[in-house]
């Protein structure tokens, strides 16, 4: 698959720091923070991916152009972490269910559901939202203009928001009240926090579209005639 040369650790430290123009010590210090996961070799040598060094550019972005603090650089790097052992676990997912199909083994399996999730089903009007998370309403308006939360509307245009709302406004409180993130470094966090969502919630009903048709498949193998033997041949 394309993801595992990515992933596959090739650059020893001292290429790594030149390919993103960083010194090998920035790198260590980045490792030791959880920032980036480089491989190791049998002998202990320090060894980074193609993702590593996407990472790194990424980390100097937030840094140098956003002047995101460390704090907010941490919370963006583990969720891109999050999303990329999401699409690991994915791809892992999809290998099994085609060693399923390799090996014909039926499981009857449940159809994608496609009913919203009570998290995302939007119940709150923004007065009640603002006193759940302690804010002004205002600021939940300029929230949501940065996009960093994204309400529903009822039929009349009502803003209404969602238990996975109300997550995300007590997240954007304890990154700006209680790490110090900036507004641009808070805007990073929450779109990956956004793409995570989004793409766990297609994953799974894709995983589950998979699984479907292997049902179907199945059952349509079990309802084949069996192969004529030889005592049914005509003379």
């Amino acid at each position: 698959m394309a993801s595992d040369t990515k992933q596959r650790p090739v650059y020893v430290i001292s290429i790594a720091a030149e390919l993103v123009d960083m010194h090998p010590q920035t790198l260590r210090l980045y490792e030791r923070k959880g920032l980036i996961r480089p491989g190791r070799s049998s002998g202990k040598t320090r060894l980074y991916s193609e993702r590593d060094i996407e990472h790194l550019r990424e980390i100097r972005r937030l840094t140098q152009e956003l002047g995101v603090n460390l704090a907010g650089v941490e919370e963006v790097m583990r969720l891109q972490h999050e999303l990329d052992d999401m699409q690991d676990e994915f791809e892992q997912e999809i290998e099994r269910i085609e060693n399923e199909i390799r090996a014909q083994v039926a499981q009857p399996l449940p159809a994608p559901g496609q009913v919203l999730s009570a998290q995302d089903r939007p119940v709150y009007v923004i007065s009640i939202a603002a006193e759940l998370v302690d804010m002004h309403p205002q600021t939940l308006r300029l929230y949501e203009r940065k996009g960093l939360i994204r309400p529903g509307r009822s039929s009349g245009k009502t803003r209404l928001y969602s238990e996975r709302d109300i997550e995300h406004l007590r997240e954007i409180r304890r990154l700006t009240q209680e790490l110090g993130v900036n507004l641009a470094g808070v805007e990073e966090i929450m779109r990956l926090r956004f793409e995570l969502d989004a793409n766990r919630g297609r994953l799974e009903h894709r995983i589950a579209d998979i699984q479907q048709d292997i049902t179907e498949r199945m059952t349509r193998w079990r309802e084949l005639p069996a192969p004529s033997g030889p005592e049914d041949a005509s003379d």
